[in-house]
């Protein structure tokens, strides 16, 4: 969104390290990260890092006043943004590595979609590994988790680092079409049925 552009820009000037991004995402990029969440159902969808709520509106639009929508925002003036437009979502200020411990202390049931924005190539690789391992114990069996990945960086280290550890914790990882309209260009990964570990 546009007029998210200069806060986001500011809060990656605060946080570059875990905002990850200079611009929000697309619509189009939204549109193929939240195609995980049923459109039938009560299922409970968790965001993990929604920064301005590109992914928030479009997981919303999905659901259509089905189900529980939980958001978890580090950042605390993405957070109190969030939790002002989308009132019926509960957004909680919180780190994604604690995933596991927020459900719990919602008495929430394992999630059936998270949906991630965070920066994972921007992670360390035991920030990767905790972050994940919170997810794989939040997800239900059968359940899916979809996050992104900027076109440009997908061979680095890190982003190379983050597929192994998809592939190794997931049956089925696939790699949906690069979203040339994102800027910048991104392709979504998504993963089903967690794997114990």
């Amino acid at each position: 969104m546009i007029s998210d552009a200069p806060a986001f820009l500011g809060q990656f000037a605060r946080y570059p390290f875990t905002t990850g991004a200079v611009l929000p995402s697309g619509t189009v990029l939204a549109r193929d990260i939240t195609a995980a969440v049923p459109r039938t159902g009560h299922p409970l969808v968790v965001e993990l890092g929604p920064g301005t709520g590109v992914f928030t509106r479009a997981i919303q639009h999905r659901l259509a006043g089905r189900g529980q929508h939980l958001a978890v925002e580090l950042n605390p003036s993405f957070a109190a943004t969030l939790a002002r437009r989308h009132p019926t979502v509960d957004v909680v200020r919180a780190d994604a590595a604690a995933l596991d411990r927020v459900l719990a202390d919602r008495h929430l049931p394992a999630a059936d979609v998270v949906v991630s924005g965070l920066p994972w190539a921007a992670f360390g690789g035991r920030r990767q590994i905790d972050v994940l391992d919170a997810v794989l114990k939040s997800l239900r069996p059968g359940g899916a988790f979809t996050t992104f990945a900027y076109r440009h960086a997908s061979t680095t280290r890190p982003a190379r680092r983050f597929r192994r550890l998809l592939t190794g914790s997931f049956e089925e990882v696939t790699i949906g079409r690069t979203v040339w309209a994102n800027l910048p260009p991104a392709l979504v990964y998504h993963c089903r049925r967690p794997v114990s570990r």
